[in-house]
């Protein structure tokens, strides 16, 4: 299985759905509140998401070597595979 990583915000309730998403499915994934990083990590994440072409809003996930944004079930089973 690819590596899953979800930058979120810990308020957010497409952050929360996303990982939703992957707990029904028994997905592993690992989770970054941006809200409850420091100042630098914030700035390392946005220059990430920038990287990648997004525009800086959560949640933001890494499939694998691919990145996408928001909460978008048939673009995270696309990235997986599963469908």
């Amino acid at each position: 299985m690819k590596k899953i990583t979800i930058y979120a915000l810990s308020t957010c309730l497409w952050c929360k759905k996303t990982k939703k998403y992957f707990e029904d499915r028994n997905i592993k994934f690992e989770t970054v509140d941006y809200d409850k990083q420091d100042e630098a990590h914030q700035e390392a994440m946005m220059a990430e998401m920038r990287a990648a072409n997004c525009s800086g809003s959560f949640p933001f996930l890494k499939i694998g070597a691919a990145c996408t944004q928001g909460y978008n079930p048939e673009e995270f089973d696309k990235l997986l595979k599963l469908k």
